[in-house]
């Protein structure tokens, strides 16, 4: 595996701004962790060691619902952190992450992040974004879920998969979810969400093959929402 210093990844979240010092003896401690689908990182209520930074792959981070369900809140892509808020802070993890796919993530000690975050201004500002920003899309995700109707919220997430994953070779969403992930992202039955997308592919906005998702028409699936 590459060391920290020579590792392109890095460029996509908050280690980019650490020095190449720094970066070897984060290199020295980290851990190169392999994950099969279905695999979780962490869970909701588990207190962390280290935070956790995608070399691949993709998951889906969920909140238990008052009613037992799986809530899904977002999704991680490729170069992104998951862990550091509660590494920060010292608090339990509040979310539940889980492998979408068979990958790999490098293992950093909450040591080296906090004596980072302590010492380097350039990444404890560059963490304290991140960390907001996480937040302000946790908000929109709540807002949209009190705001908007269920066939809104399904036109919006699928917008929201295109750009935050891109599409296939043959033109579908480079994400592979079951129907009943998208419902959990949505907030509704599995059954609903079967029967919207069939309805989406009646109006020609999405072509579907099995569990991947094409679309066709994505000026009329913003104007859904």
């Amino acid at each position: 595996m590459s060391n920290c210093e020579n590792c392109l990844i890095r460029q996509l979240n908050s280690l980019n701004v650490l020095s190449e010092d720094e970066l070897i003896k984060i290199s020295s401690k980290k851990k190169t962790l392999s994950f099969k689908k279905g695999d979780i990182l962490f869970e909701e209520g588990s207190h962390l060691n280290g935070v956790f930074c995608l070399r691949n792959g993709k998951c889906k981070v969920t909140k238990l619902s008052p009613n037992g369900k799986d809530q899904i809140v977002r999704f991680i892509k490729k170069g992104e952190m998951i862990g550091q808020r509660s590494v920060i802070s010292g608090s339990m993890a509040h979310l539940t992450v889980t492998a979408l796919e068979d990958m790999q993530a490098c293992y950093i000690p909450k040591e080296e992040i906090y004596s980072n975050f302590k010492a380097n201004p350039e990444f404890s500002v560059d963490i304290t974004k991140s960390i907001c920003s996480d937040l302000d899309n946790a908000n929109i995700a709540i807002a949209n879920m009190a705001q908007k109707n269920v066939k809104e919220r399904l036109a919006d997430t699928l917008l929201l998969f295109d750009r935050t994953f891109g599409e296939d070779r043959d033109g579908f969403l480079n994400i592979i979810l079951s129907r009943e992930e998208i419902a959990n992202a949505i907030g509704t039955a599995t059954e609903s969400s079967i029967r919207l997308l069939s309805q989406f592919k009646k109006e020609g906005l999405i072509e579907l093959k099995g569990k991947k998702i094409k679309l066709i028409n994505k000026t009329k699936l913003q104007h859904i929402t």
